[in-house]
């Protein structure tokens, strides 16, 4: 692959990048989670299909997943894109103070309208560069809806979804241009409901058993747990359901949803278990029964040496996204909203020195010492069963915390769009490198063969890893 056929690949794309930005603004004022995408995945379906994608709608039974596939042979080369949007960071964009557009209401606060489009993006400039150049090729998009809680990709790799798939490629907003590290914690989240007996708090508190103690006691246990557990694990709850509002009845009904996190799935099956028999011991204290239901399951992410190399020569070729004095001068007012904190621990995160640069105009190097923040994604699911790699492009202004809503508002900005062109770009370059040289493609599959040799794949919603647990998936909210 020549660097004519690179920008003649870019090209492609930027003669499309007005329907995506304009595609990624429309989801963005349409915020839907986990499950409920019903608008946005239909607005991805008809974009697909304007570009002459064949489509397949309700992947692994999911009514808001959707494919859109072009190609007849060759290798398939994968773009992942998402579009669910999180609860309560409802925000007008472009402004630099919080003001919610609907209290209570939904926004894009990890920015996945600009990842879902910017994916398709990829998929859309590649499929025309491969039709106009005759190279053999198939290019799909996915729409994975409930990267939020739902663990949508995870159900589609147990379902099979991705079986022939060669390579997968993704993004995802952040505050650096970079190739994303691959690391990310196994998750579990699960609900514990426990059933007690409703009584008359004054008059006869001894004929009542408290589902809401049991509540309290199991989160007294997890948290004596915390002391005895590795320190790179995570355990964190909200409670669903209280029992009601009124004090002088026994509450007979009670619901904790928990989120169990370890470095890998071996370490987070082992939290779950200990967890599980809090809410037992809880239940035994109080005399109450306790239901525990797997609402989803994620693995950790494994990296991939060849893939992550030809991203970066690629992002490296390309440069970082070129912002000009508006776009830094909007960052800078965002910046304002933040802490010294907020800003010094990303540039930790990259091991690189703090400066006041309001957007990353760099590639951060690869052998930096970094101390990333590790959160848990169902893409760790896709990297064990295909080789994956993940582009991080700077949609936001240097240290903005994600799932807040200084994201939502910046997630129309001209420099979000910027940023999310130059990773569609990046896809892209990936992807026709790894069609154009089939040594890449099998350098990649030997690199996961080795990871999965010591350690198979087993799904975490495989009722063979969690049994006897009730799965529901899409039960997440």
């Amino acid at each position: 692959m020549s660097a004519n056929d690179r920008q003649d690949l870019w090209d492609q794309i930027d003669a499309q990048k007005q329907r995506l930005i304009e595609l990624s603004d429309r989801v963005w004022g349409m915020p839907e989670v986990c499950y409920t995408e019903v608008r946005s995945a239909a607005e991805h379906k008809a974009e697909l299909l304007h570009h002459g994608f064949r489509v397949t709608e309700g992947i692994a039974g999911i009514p808001t997943s959707v494919i859109g596939e072009a190609g007849e042979s060759g290798p398939v080369i994968a773009f992942l894109g998402e579009y669910d949007a999180l609860p309560g960071l409802s925000q007008e964009a472009g402004t630099a103070e919080h003001k919610p557009i609907e209290a209570g209401g939904h926004g894009h606060g990890c920015g996945h309208n600009l990842l879902g489009s910017g994916a398709m993006l990829a998929a859309v400039g590649l499929k025309n560069f491969l039709a106009e150049k005759g190279i053999p090729g198939r290019v799909r998009y996915y729409g994975c809806p409930a990267e939020e809680g739902g663990a949508a990709k995870a159900f589609m790799v147990r379902e099979g979804a991705f079986d022939d798939v060669d390579i997968a490629i993704s993004w995802h907003p952040y505050s650096f241009w970079e190739v994303a590290p691959a690391l990310s914690l196994a998750n579990t989240r699960a609900d514990f409901i426990f059933t007690g007996r409703a009584a008359h708090a004054a008059a006869a508190p001894h004929l009542g058993r408290s589902a809401l103690d049991a509540v309290e006691l199991m989160s007294v246990g997890v948290n004596y747990m915390r002391e005895h557990m590795p320190s790179d694990a995570r355990v964190h709850s909200a409670i669903l359901d209280t029992g009601g509002i009124a004090p002088n009845v026994v509450q007979a009904r009670a619901q904790v949803r928990y989120s169990i996190r370890a470095m890998d799935l071996q370490g987070m099956l082992d939290l779950v278990e200990r967890v599980h028999k809090i809410a037992q011991g809880a239940a035994l204290m109080t005399e109450t029964s306790v239901d525990m239901k797997i609402v989803s399951a994620v693995s950790n992410t494994l990296d991939n040496g060849p893939l992550e190399q030809a991203l970066y020569n690629a992002m490296d070729e390309l440069g970082a996204p070129e912002f000009d004095d508006q776009d830094r001068a909007y960052a800078r007012e965002i910046r304002s909203t933040l802490s010294d904190k907020d800003i010094a621990s990303v540039y930790q995160a990259i091991g690189m020195p703090v400066t006041d640069a309001p957007l990353a105009d760099f590639l951060t190097p690869q052998d930096t010492k970094r101390k990333p923040f590790i959160g848990s994604t169902d893409i760790g699911d896709v990297s064990w069963v295909v080789p994956t790699v993940q582009v991080h492009a700077p949609t936001v202004a240097i240290g903005t915390p994600f799932h807040t809503w200084q994201v939502v508002a910046q997630g129309k900005s001209p420099a979000a769009h910027k940023a999310m062109v130059h990773a569609a770009k990046a896809m892209a370059a990936t992807g026709l490198a790894a069609l154009t040289d089939p040594v890449l493609i099998e350098e990649a599959k030997a690199a996961l063969a080795q990871h999965t040799a010591q350690t198979p794949y087993v799904s975490p919603l495989s009722s063979d890893v969690m049994p006897p647990l009730n799965m529901s998936k899409g039960a997440a909210t």
